[in-house]
């Protein structure tokens, strides 16, 4: 039986935090025929208010070392001030939006990274995204918003990484749906000179990757990004793209194969 389609838009913080960006987005959102969920980061928003309030933000590999006072800032950032706002803007929109972090529901379950070479605090690795109860939320009409926090199932909130969230999530709703996901952000794709708008990489596969890499043409945070984007093409993601936040019908974006 032929599967219904859905698409899944992963959005960046420097969008998020861009009222203008945000709701141009939100627009072409809206326009995306049938079923669709949005994941939102905000990092941006998150180290702001942190220094606001004194507290100090590390990265490493475009990656955010999260300690316990880490920990509640993003949890107030991106479950409330971030999440809250674009479910608000979307349903000004006729969009039928609900904002969820990964312990509603019981939807996203990960663990604490383990300490290897770098102790990111309380950060989650996704186990679980339980594609069943979003599909039944979806299929209800309603247009799941997903922000970048997970849970252990013993209490304990973690920091997750939003595009590995968007990958897992396509991912699990793949087995109910042909799903695209889109990585939408301020840049027209990934691009073989970071200083060129007009330099996309149009097809990506793993092997350009790895040499991209090697030579440091793709590095910092579009590097988590592109391994989401191969773990999700690897499970059967029908279609990812990573594209200006304009183009949500990936036109002039980088396909992954």
């Amino acid at each position: 039986m032929e599967k219904n389609c859905i698409t899944v838009v992963k959005v960046g913080g420097a969008v998020v935090e861009d009222s203008c960006r945000l709701s141009e987005l939100l627009d072409n959102f809206c326009k995306i025929e049938g079923r669709k969920l949005l994941v939102h980061g905000g990092g941006r928003s998150a180290t702001k208010i942190a220094a606001a309030l004194g507290i100090d933000s590390r990265m490493v590999n475009g990656r955010r070392i999260t300690d316990a006072e880490m920990l509640r800032v993003v949890t107030m950032v991106y479950g409330g001030l971030v999440n809250k706002n674009i479910v608000a803007q979307l349903q000004t929109r006729g969009g039928n939006a609900l904002g969820l972090t990964g312990a509603d529901m019981d939807v996203v379950r990960s663990h604490k990274r383990e300490v290897k070479d770098v102790d990111y605090g309380f950060v989650g690795d996704v186990d679980t995204v339980d594609g069943s109860r979003l599909a039944d939320l979806i299929e209800s009409g309603v247009v799941p918003v997903m922000a970048p926090l997970t849970h252990d199932g013993k209490g304990n909130i973690l920091n997750t990484n939003a595009d590995t969230i968007a990958s897992e999530t396509a991912k699990a709703l793949s087995a109910y749906y042909d799903v695209t996901l889109v990585y939408a952000f301020e840049k027209a794709g990934v691009l073989a000179d970071s200083d060129d708008e007009g330099s996309v990489i149009r097809c990506l596969d793993k092997e350009k990757f790895e040499k991209y890499v090697a030579d440091g043409t793709i590095a910092g945070g579009m590097l988590p990004k592109l391994e989401n984007a191969f773990a999700a093409i690897k499970a059967g993601v029908k279609r990812v793209a990573i594209t200006k936040d304009t183009d949500l019908e990936v036109r002039c974006g980088t396909m992954i194969e």
